[in-house]
C-alpha cells in the first residue's frame, strides 16, 4: 500500500513540474512579460530573463550581470551614493496607447476651438444684426414687422416700437460683449 501512495505522489510531483516551466522576458516596449510559451522571435536573447530548464539569470546581458555587486552595494549604502548604477525601473506606460490618447486629446481640443470660433462668429453676426435693427428703430421710420389675416402690413405703434426696442436692446446686451 505504501509503495503505491509513494508512486502516486511522485507521479503528481513530476506532472506539476511542467507547470513551473515559465518564461520571463522584457518586450520591445520595456514591459516585463511572463508566459508559459517562449517569446516571439523578434525578442533578442539578452531580453530573456528566465526560461525553462533553469537558464534564469544566465540570459541577462553581461554588462548588467557584471555590475550586479556594485548595484547591491549602492542599494545598501545609506548615503545613496552610487544610485545611478541601479537598473532602470519600467514605467508600465504603453507608448502606442499614450500616443493615441495624445492624438484624441488634440482632436478634442481642435474640435472645442472650432466650436468656440463658430460661437464667436455667431455672436458677432447677431450683434451686427441687432445694432442695425436698433439704428432702424431709432431712425423714426415707420416699421412693419408683421402682416394681418388679410395679408396687409401692420405698422408698429408707439407701444410696439417700445417693446421692439427693449427686445433689440436685450439682443445687443447678450451678443455684443
Amino acid at each position: 500500500m505504501m509503495p503505491i501512495r509513494l508512486s502516486v505522489a511522485l507521479l503528481i510531483c513530476l506532472l506539476s513540474a511542467g507547470a513551473q516551466a515559465q518564461w520571463q522576458w522584457i518586450d520591445k516596449d520595456g514591459r516585463k512579460v511572463f508566459s508559459d510559451r517562449g517569446p516571439p522571435p523578434d525578442i533578442p536573447a539578452k531580453s530573456i530573463l528566465k526560461q525553462p530548464g533553469g537558464a534564469g539569470r544566465a540570459a541577462l546581458p553581461a554588462a548588467v550581470a557584471a555590475d550586479a555587486p556594485a548595484r547591491a552595494a549602492s542599494a545598501a549604502s545609506p548615503s545613496g551614493v552610487g544610485q545611478e548604477l541601479a537598473t532602470p525601473t519600467l514605467s508600465g506606460v504603453d507608448k502606442e496607447l499614450a500616443d493615441k490618447k495624445k492624438q484624441a486629446d488634440a482632436a478634442e481640443a481642435a474640435k472645442a476651438r472650432a466650436n468656440d470660433e463658430r460661437a464667436k462668429q455667431a455672436r458677432t453676426e447677431n450683434c451686427t444684426r441687432a445694432k442695425t435693427s436698433k439704428a432702424l428703430m431709432d431712425s423714426g421710420v415707420r416699421v412693419s414687422l408683421s402682416t394681418n389675416a388679410k395679408g396687409e402690413r401692420e405698422v408698429l405703434d408707439d407701444a410696439g416700437r417700445t417693446a421692439e426696442n427693449k427686445r433689440i436692446q436685450l439682443a445687443i446686451d447678450a451678443s455684443c460683449n
